[in-house]
């Protein structure tokens, strides 16, 4: 073997070496969002996700800390994940209705095509740590650009969206729209284009002037 053969020989080694723990990683991931949604938080102890992902629990703790950090770190990806979708065509400058219709419908494309998305951010939300997530969003203790509420305040600005607490914007924006979804993954409705808008237009018809 030359010098050149070798030297490739090391370079496959070290890529095949990285993306076998990149590959580790995204396993484990997709296996705690399974185990979480569909058992909760206290019926997936790190015992359980290590034997469903095939790795030892020392490989487990080489990626997340803890299960603390793990929970924390698997709705971060995923929020970015919906964040990047979000924001790809986002009208800005554009009507502040404009604006909150295609926040509504991104909603709603982005979670009924990735329904294990779904159901992990509605463990989490329901969750401890999901009222710790919320309370920093509503008060800004990240100091994050946060869309919904750039939303709101140029809405309240502009005095098209009603005179109401921001929290309550979001009971009266946003949550019909995750309660549909919810039951479209359920199979209860199907929401097709039609009723997407209709949605979307009830929630708009709640929080403007």
């Amino acid at each position: 073997m030359n010098i050149h053969s070798f030297s490739f020989f090391l370079f496959l080694k070290k890529k095949n070496k990285i993306m076998s723990k990149i590959d580790k990683r995204e396993e484990i991931i997709k296996t705690a969002m399974e185990l979480i949604a569909e058992q909760g938080f206290h019926g997936t102890p790190m015992a359980l996700l290590s034997e469903k992902a095939g790795v030892g629990a020392g490989t487990i703790y080489r990626y997340f800390e803890n299960k603390d950090v793990l929970i924390k770190e698997l709705y971060n990806e995923i929020d970015k994940k919906f964040k990047a979708f979000l924001m790809e065509n986002y009208p800005h400058e554009r009507p502040v209705r404009e604006c909150f219709f295609y926040i509504g419908k991104c909603i709603i494309e982005y979670f009924i095509n990735k329904p294990l998305d779904f159901r992990y951010t509605e463990q989490f939300h329901n969750s401890p740590y999901g009222i710790e997530f919320r309370r920093n969003k509503l008060i800004n203790l990240t100091g994050e650009d946060y869309f919904c509420r750039i939303l709101f305040e140029k809405g309240r600005e502009q005095q098209v969206i009603k005179t109401i607490p921001l929290v309550i914007f979001f009971d009266l924006a946003f949550a019909p729209i995750i309660w549909a979804v919810r039951d479209h993954i359920l199979g209860f409705v199907t929401l097709d284009e039609d009723l997407k808008m209709q949605i979307v237009s009830s929630c708009w018809d709640s929080v403007k002037m």
